[in-house]
């Protein structure tokens, strides 16, 4: 199934395999990482500039002559600038988060790229497929970073029923059962984030690594569920005090302006108590830091074991 995968030919990738593209996190350096390992790399714009984006685009290039991808934040100050690079250099594929990518579809179509938003609801997948997205990443509210109300169990089918585009699942997946479980629900690739922190080739602090294999089932908390824009991080000294500004009613400008510069604290500092350090329900899961190449090749390993013994119990 990873290895004749239709979404894959699309994509012109090896395996439906998306890396997270995360803000200080996913670099050049790792996109280009899973690219050759036969995955789609993604760089995490977050609030880079158009010129940042840029640089990380064309180092890419230098360090793969595969299909990549860059996630492009709605809410940034410099997005058109950072759309206009990306039209300019036509990048393979665009994914989105935090808004609605529609005004952008048309320009990012004409220079023949892939469009593929983040979506927390139906009702956004079924908007965006009207507006001629290429595929959708339905993600739960497992993952780490920003998140919406539904989980991956739920909300993945519901947006394979909803939609004839194809469907990447993404939060709380780590591993081949997870993948194996994402295609038993109607998804046609996954993305997975925290995972792809804890290799060679992610750039974030060490410390930031180390945290996530520390982390236990229990380890993430949700902070910022009252200013409407809820993130899931690993549980520490920020993580209390942003649940401490919320629970005492503190407006939404100072909870928010709590968290300015926080994941940049974690990601490059390696602050991971005063820093914001973003991390999926999954964290459990990932107990070892290795290369890109070795992670992929023993998640398609995995996974194909997974519905081999799936489909052996069948037969019995």
């Amino acid at each position: 199934m990873l290895r004749n995968s239709k979404l894959a030919k699309i994509l012109n990738i090896k395996y439906p395999i998306f890396q997270g593209g995360m803000a200080w996190v996913a670099t050049a350096e790792l996109a280009a990482a899973v690219s050759n390992a036969g995955g789609l790399g993604i760089i995490g714009s977050g609030m880079m500039t158009g010129e940042l984006v840029r640089q990380e685009v064309l180092k890419v290039r230098k360090l793969t002559d595969k299909p990549f991808g860059v996630n492009v934040i709605l809410l940034s100050p410099f997005i058109e600038e950072v759309i206009e690079v990306l039209t300019e250099l036509r990048v393979p594929v665009v994914t989105t988060g935090a808004g609605n990518p529609g005004p952008f579809i048309p320009k990012l179509k004409a220079a023949g790229i892939k469009v593929i938003p983040v979506v927390p609801s139906v009702f956004l997948a079924k908007r965006l497929e009207r507006l001629g997205v290429d595929a959708v990443i339905a993600e739960g509210m497992e993952a780490g970073g920003h998140i919406g109300e539904l989980t991956t169990l739920v909300l993945v089918p519901q947006i394979v029923d909803a939609v004839k585009i194809p469907v990447i699942a993404a939060g709380g997946i780590a591993d081949g059962r997870g993948i194996a479980a994402a295609f038993a629900l109607g998804a046609a690739g996954v993305q997975l984030g925290t995972r792809f922190i804890c290799t060679e080739e992610c750039t974030v602090h060490e410390a930031y690594k180390q945290a996530i294999i520390k982390a236990k089932d229990r380890s993430t908390v949700v902070t910022g569920m009252k200013t409407g824009h809820p993130v899931r991080v690993l549980k520490n000294k920020l993580s209390r005090q942003f649940l401490e500004l919320e629970n005492s009613g503190a407006s939404k400008e100072e909870i928010e302006n709590l968290g300015v510069g926080k994941l940049r604290a974690a990601a490059q500092d390696g602050d991971i108590e005063n820093g914001s350090v973003m991390a999926g329900q999954i964290a459990g899961l990932v107990r070892d830091i290795k290369p890109v190449q070795e992670v992929i090749e023993e998640l398609v390993l995995h996974t194909e074991q997974v519905l081999a013994n799936l489909y052996q119990q069948r037969g019995q």
